[in-house]
C-alpha cells in the first residue's frame, strides 16, 4: 500500500489565538448564489467538495476554486467574493473558535 502526503495550505495563525474548538459545517450554495462582501469573527478554513466558487479577499485577485481545492478566510478580513458559479458549490468550512465563542459573519454595508 502506498501513501502520499502533500501540503496544500500552510497558514500561520495570529500569535495568541486561543482556539478551544473547531466547528465544521457543510455548506451548499445554489448555482449563481452571491455571498456578498463579508467578514468572519475568526479564521475560517475550507475545502471545496463539489462544484466551484469564485473566491476573493478584498484587494487581491479573484480565483475560481474547484473540487479538492482549499481556502482560508482570515479573521476580521473583508472577503470581497465567495460566489457560486453556474454549477453551484458544496464546501466544508472549519471555524476556529475560542472558549464560548460562536462563528459569526458580518455583512458590512447592510
Amino acid at each position: 500500500m502506498s501513501v502520499s502526503r502533500e501540503i496544500v495550505l500552510d497558514v500561520t495563525l495570529p500569535a495568541g489565538l486561543a482556539t478551544r474548538r473547531v466547528e465544521v459545517r457543510e455548506i451548499r450554495m445554489d448555482p449563481g448564489t452571491v455571498a456578498g462582501l463579508h467578514v468572519h469573527n475568526g479564521p475560517v478554513f475550507g475545502s471545496v467538495v463539489a462544484g466551484s466558487v469564485v473566491y476573493q479577499i478584498e484587494g487581491e485577485p479573484a480565483r475560481t476554486l474547484t473540487a479538492g481545492e482549499v481556502f482560508h478566510e482570515p479573521a476580521n478580513t473583508r472577503i470581497a467574493r465567495f460566489d457560486a458559479t453556474g454549477e453551484g458549490v458544496t464546501f466544508l468550512a472549519y471555524y476556529l473558535l475560542a472558549e464560548g465563542e460562536q462563528a459569526e459573519i458580518d455583512f458590512p454595508g447592510e
